[in-house]
């Protein structure tokens, strides 16, 4: 690990943190820090990515247990579209939750104790049309900054070397426009998403052109 990276990183999330909670743009009364920030609009961000061609496409989304994306989540289940939700920190791998079978039953099944009681075991990841990662920072050329324990890097990486996701799967990340920031510094593990969602936007990056923003 590069130290001087790593050390750039820690700086940036201090800041985003910091800008979050003294613009109250975090729904938690303390605060984010040392976690992914539950913003201010994580639902309407979860509703536009809902209304996205590359989510009209899905049967199955992976999606991460933060609670900025559980909106995300409680939205796959009323779609009935299939979802596969990491748990916290991976130490109970995946689970599966079929979203035809939890009518009546979402918003419960999308929390993490309710994913726990309705969901089930993945030992092998099946296929996956769309991935939904929770970020503190991220730029326009689809770097990514965690919490800084490595566990969306390490999910994204497991579901390529699964083969359950292709370079042209959306690896989406949904997040307050603050949280968009000029330059992420990145290391080697470091894995990219390709497309950014905020309540108002949907950034969507390219090889060429790098960025193309559809209102």
């Amino acid at each position: 690990m590069n130290s001087i990276i790593s050390h750039e990183k820690e700086l940036m999330r201090k800041q985003i943190w910091d800008l979050l909670y003294e613009k109250r743009l975090s729904k938690r009364s303390q605060g984010d820090h040392n976690k992914i920030p539950y913003f201010k609009g994580s639902a309407a961000a979860a509703e536009r990515l809902a209304k996205t061609i590359e989510w009209s496409k899905c049967q199955t989304i992976f999606c991460s247990p933060d609670s900025a994306q559980k909106k995300v989540r409680e939205l796959v289940l009323k779609q009935k579209i299939n979802l596969i939700m990491a748990t916290p920190k991976l130490k109970d791998g995946y689970l599966l939750l079929n979203g035809k079978k939890l009518e009546g039953k979402e918003k419960m099944a999308s929390t993490i104790g309710g994913a726990f009681k309705y969901g089930k075991p993945v030992n092998n990841l099946p296929i996956v049309d769309l991935v939904v990662e929770g970020s503190v920072a991220v730029d326009k050329n689809g770097n990514r900054l965690g919490k800084g324990g490595g566990f969306g890097d390490r999910e994204i990486n497991n579901l390529f070397t699964e083969k359950s996701i292709k370079t042209s799967t959306p690896i989406v990340t949904t997040i307050h426009p603050q949280q968009i920031l000029p330059k992420v510094p990145v290391e080697s593990h470091d894995q990219k998403i390709n497309m950014i969602v905020t309540p108002n936007e949907v950034i969507r990056i390219f090889q060429d052109p790098k960025v193309i923003t559809v209102k």
